[in-house]
């Protein structure tokens, strides 16, 4: 049996041995508020009930039929408690306000009875106690409720105690005020309780922890757009269901990586969490994937680049550049750009607008080595390029003679660590001073790698 099962039946003993004792009692004295409290503590006893098999059915793992577990039965029988809170409240309420107006009522106070209520306070403090202590370590709703009906319990066995106290200084009247007070305290607290059980089971939104796991996801920067964060709770426990869009160019394992990035983000604000998260591909990144596609289905495209997506208000706007055969008429270089532009507005109804710019395709140019003095000169001064920009010799170099001119292939060395942007900027310093250097260069085609 569990720690929490055990607790609960703890509870369930307790309440059988004082309802017995306050019967006993009440019939000795002909006590109302002792035999009222006998009734309380049948409450209790049901309560406990409650609790015992609540907590063995929120233990339960997780199955086919209920793939988020039992935890849920918790706070059913949490609410329980509370209906049964309200109704004995009110019935308690109801007899206080009769007696207070039409009297009568004869109670004996003698020290059974009062030896009696101090047992019941003494065992009242240690449940609630208990029933508190369990409900903070296992996160649990149901030992929460017990500790309030155990606290209500303690409050009632106080007021008894008070009344008959009253009761033996002559005022008959004593108890129903005190008893009458109870009702109301008790009747305020089973309300929260209601309340928050029903919030649960009606998975409303837990608003301070769904706002600390929003705020740990985005902190994860601009490249993981949220796109929903769904969350609700049961017996102590969050489940957040997490939908965030990455770009479309990252790999399976980026987006795996993404994904664990946010359950340890949100694990870490939400302990215990159990985060599900789903990933998207960015919205204008899927736009240009889906345009790239359309504009490639007429076969006369030779080639598509520079796909750009606007945002004009509440407008999207396409525009991109098609490579075509470069013998084409410019007529017939129109037909084929509205042929596409069509296909694009066809295939995403969410654009409103596509813009094309027609560029020739280029045939391919004859190429030969360098003359074998010319190769050494222009080399050489390459190379010092090279050695003045990176620091180190080019990997590779050659140098062709073609019909557009010559053309440098060069490939050159970097930091692994060197940010992608300063490279690029180190590639472009080489080629425009290459450029600079030897005018009757054509082409000069930089790659770098680590």
């Amino acid at each position: 049996m569990s720690p929490q099962r055990r607790t609960a039946l703890v509870s369930v003993f307790a309440a059988l041995a004082l309802i017995g004792l306050k019967v006993a009692a009440g019939i000795h004295a002909g006590s109302l508020g002792l035999l009222s409290e006998a009734a309380h503590s049948g409450t209790d006893l049901v309560a406990a009930l409650l609790t015992f098999f609540a907590v063995g059915v929120a233990g339960r793992p997780a199955d086919p039929g209920h793939p988020y577990g039992h935890g849920k039965a918790e706070h059913l029988g949490a609410l329980a408690e509370a209906a049964l809170l309200v109704l004995i409240s009110l019935a308690i309420a109801g007899g206080a306000i009769v007696r207070l107006v039409e009297g009568g009522g004869h109670v004996t106070v003698d020290w059974i009875a009062l030896s009696v209520i101090g047992i019941v306070i003494a065992v009242d403090v240690s449940r609630a106690s208990v029933s508190a202590r369990a409900a903070r370590r296992y996160a649990s709703a149901a030992f929460a409720a017990s500790a309030l009906h155990f606290v209500s319990d303690f409050a009632g066995s106080t007021a008894v105690l008070v009344g008959l106290l009253v009761v033996r200084a002559g005022h008959p009247q004593g108890d129903a005020v005190a008893a009458l007070f109870v009702s109301v305290l008790v009747l305020a607290a089973a309300s929260r309780l209601m309340k928050t059980n029903v919030d649960v089971l009606m998975d409303r939104v837990p608003a301070r922890e769904r706002d600390a796991a929003q705020a740990a996801i985005e902190e994860l920067g601009p490249r993981v757009q949220l796109r929903r964060l769904r969350m609700r709770r049961a017996a102590g426990r969050h489940f957040a269901d997490v939908v965030v869009a990455v770009p479309s160019a990252a790999a399976v394992e980026q987006g795996h990586a993404v994904a664990d990035a946010i359950e340890e983000a949100v694990e870490r604000v939400v302990p215990g969490a159990d985060v599900v998260v789903h990933v998207e591909p960015q919205e204008a990144e899927a736009l240009r994937e889906r345009a790239y596609a359309a504009a490639v289905r007429d076969p006369r495209v030779q080639e598509v680049h520079n796909i750009v997506i606007l945002e004009v208000g509440d407008r999207i706007e396409v525009s991109l550049h098609l490579k075509l055969p470069g013998e084409l008429s410019l007529e017939q270089a129109h037909e084929v750009a509205s042929t596409v532009e069509h296909e694009i507005l066809a295939s995403l109804p969410e654009v409103d607008a596509v813009q094309t710019h027609l560029e020739p395709l280029k045939e391919p140019a004859a190429g030969r080595p360098l003359a074998q003095g010319d190769s050494s000169r222009a080399a050489e001064e390459i190379r010092e390029i090279v050695r003045s920009v990176t620091g180190e010799e080019p990997r590779e170099l050659r140098l062709l003679n073609t019909e557009v001119g010559l053309v440098a292939f060069l490939t050159v060395g970097m930091e692994p660590e060197r940010p992608l942007a300063e490279a690029h900027a180190r590639a472009s310093e080489v080629e425009e001073r290459i450029r600079r250097a030897q005018p009757s260069i054509a082409e000069v085609v930089v790659h770098t790698e680590p």
